[in-house]
């Protein structure tokens, strides 16, 4: 094995030192024994379903209850206020105090305050509509303050349709306190049930909208499920649907570019047409305006719609006066060098820009096309079962073609993370020209031997081997098995030297990119609920809507 793996290498003009070549015989036997590849840890990711939405929500409400000894209507207040970020909310707690905590948030200092109580059995006077109301009829939060009920109502009503129900303040004057949620809810739900549903739900869908670690997945049509992650916001995950996503900017998977760079690049891919690459042959930008402006014929002497001249030849304001030969108060002798410099500049731009594009898309062609090849790959799989019986499975040829999908994602979304890691425009300033051309010439050295090995073992899995002799089958998977850990070690190394030589040393501008996963893009878990805890949860639920 270790013989041809080296003189398939030097084909490709890659080479391993001795222990190199070692590690790489130890993957092989583990890829080999672990056909599967079954992840090597738990996932750090969680489906949160409609179902055990309010579940997930009440685990970390019963954290900050049990930590600061508070009701659940405060500690969701608090954990609203801090986006349900319970480390940061205890970090604040043990650095500062209790009562800087509470003051942030608008959570009362005092809790000894009977909350939602009748002001007293005597007529009292609201302060908001001046009028003299049973105590029956008004309501004291726990900040102290009391009014009318029905004032309370209108404030609640407003509050909610102006979609502030997640954190309603109380109506006294310079009161930042939060108004309790059971108050509302009781409140509002005897004139209007639908707003304290809606109400009801601002309160649980807080969870994903104020929680940076919880994401709805963007399918189309909604799936109704949410993410959670639990290590790191920079991550790719699948939804228990299907959809693959990047967590950071809920766009398609694109490590290892940016979430940045994949915004810049989508827009970009999209604005680059042939009209567009006609308007900058062909046009110049008003000086003004901005607006392109076409010459088709004439002087040199241009006038905007907008009303402003300029030069055809430079691009610079002017005034009208001129001759057939020159412009009144301007002399274009310094910037003819000039205008023949961007026109040059411009071309040079719309190559390099092209050259990283066509590489994309040649790239996400073959993904398409190997895309298609699972039913190919399985009727290739059920052949070779029915004629060498005595063969063990054939899970290298799955694991083949996953290792394929993986391995050209990455390569496909590295041309977009070239273009601008090694470019003008997003770290200007960052790297010397010297320093730019040294890393290109790293970066690309090792691109192009994921490249190399990427298109080999795509075309061993194209070849009909199911069509072959025994051992030429067995040669085949041998092949196909030393490939996949090659482009895996491959890859690991291009995202090392990503993360460490090219977007480490950055300091005006912070990059971070997804993880590469030898697994593939990681499976989010379902959420793992205790049936006797989310059935008390929901009564418990239940009995304060009643209530």
């Amino acid at each position: 094995m270790g013989e041809e793996c080296m003189s398939m290498e030097e084909e490709e003009g890659y080479y391993y030192s001795d222990d190199e070549q070692d590690s790489l015989n130890d993957d092989f036997d583990n890829l080999e024994a672990d056909s599967q590849m079954i992840p090597s840890k738990t996932p750090s990711t969680k489906v949160i379903t409609k179902e055990s939405l309010l579940a997930a929500q009440r685990e970390d409400l019963r954290k900050v209850m049990e930590l600061l000894s508070l009701r659940e209507q405060h500690a969701r207040t608090l954990l609203i206020h801090y986006r349900w970020d319970v480390e940061k909310l205890t970090a604040i707690f043990v650095d500062r105090d209790r009562d800087y905590l509470f003051s942030q948030a608008g959570v009362p200092l005092d809790e000894s305050q009977d909350v939602g109580s009748l002001v007293s059995s005597f007529t009292v006077m609201c302060t908001v509509c001046f009028e003299d109301v049973p105590g029956r009829e008004a309501t004291k939060m726990d900040c102290g303050h009391s009014f009318c009920n029905d004032c309370w109502t209108e404030h609640f009503i407003v509050q909610i349709n102006a979609g502030q129900s997640k954190r309603i303040k109380c109506m006294a004057e310079r009161c930042s306190a939060i108004c309790d949620e059971a108050v509302i809810r009781q409140l509002v739900s005897k004139r209007h049930s639908g707003l304290a549903e809606k109400f009801e739900r601002y309160l649980l869908e807080s969870y994903i909208e104020d929680n940076k670690m919880v994401k709805w997945c963007p399918s189309v049509p909604h799936c109704g499920n949410a993410i959670r992650t639990e290590d790191d916001e920079f991550c790719e995950v699948e939804c228990s649907c299907g959809l693959q996503f990047c967590f950071g900017c809920l766009s398609e998977a694109h490590s290892p570019c940016s979430c940045l760079m994949w915004e810049l690049w989508s827009k970009k891919c999209q604005l680059e047409s042939e009209t567009v690459t006609w308007i900058s042959d062909n046009t110049k930008a008003c000086p003004k305006c901005h607006k392109p402006v076409e010459k088709n014929g004439g002087c040199n002497l241009v006038l905007c719609v907008c009303g402003q001249c300029f030069c055809w030849l430079c691009g610079g304001a002017t005034g009208r006066d001129h001759t057939w030969s020159t412009i009144a108060g301007h002399s274009c002798g310094r910037y003819k060098e000039d205008s023949t410099m961007n026109s040059k500049r411009a071309k040079r731009d719309l190559y390099r820009y092209m050259h990283y594009l066509n590489r994309y898309k040649a790239h996400k062609d073959s993904f398409k096309l190997e895309s298609e090849m699972r039913e190919t790959i399985k009727e290739k799989i059920e052949n070779l079962e029915s004629r060498y019986s005595n063969l063990r499975d054939f899970d290298w040829v799955r694991n083949g073609l996953s290792r394929l999908f993986r391995s050209r994602r990455a390569l496909m979304y590295s041309y977009p993370f070239a273009f601008y890691m090694f470019g003008d425009y997003l770290f200007k300033g960052e790297m010397t020209q010297k320093e730019r051309e040294r890393k290109q010439l790293l970066f690309e050295d090792q691109q192009q031997q994921l490249e190399g090995n990427v298109e080999r073992l795509s075309k061993f899995i194209e070849e009909p081997f199911h069509e072959f002799l025994e051992e030429q089958v067995m040669e085949t998977r041998m092949q196909i098995l030393n490939l996949c850990v090659i482009t895996d070690n491959l890859c690991k190394k291009m995202y090392e030297c990503i993360e460490c030589d090219l977007l480490g040393p950055l300091k005006y501008r912070t990059q971070c990119i997804a993880p590469y996963n030898s697994n593939g893009i990681e499976k989010a878990a379902e959420l793992f609920i205790c049936c006797n805890a989310e059935a008390s949860t929901v009564n418990k639920h239940k009995s304060d809507m009643v209530r």
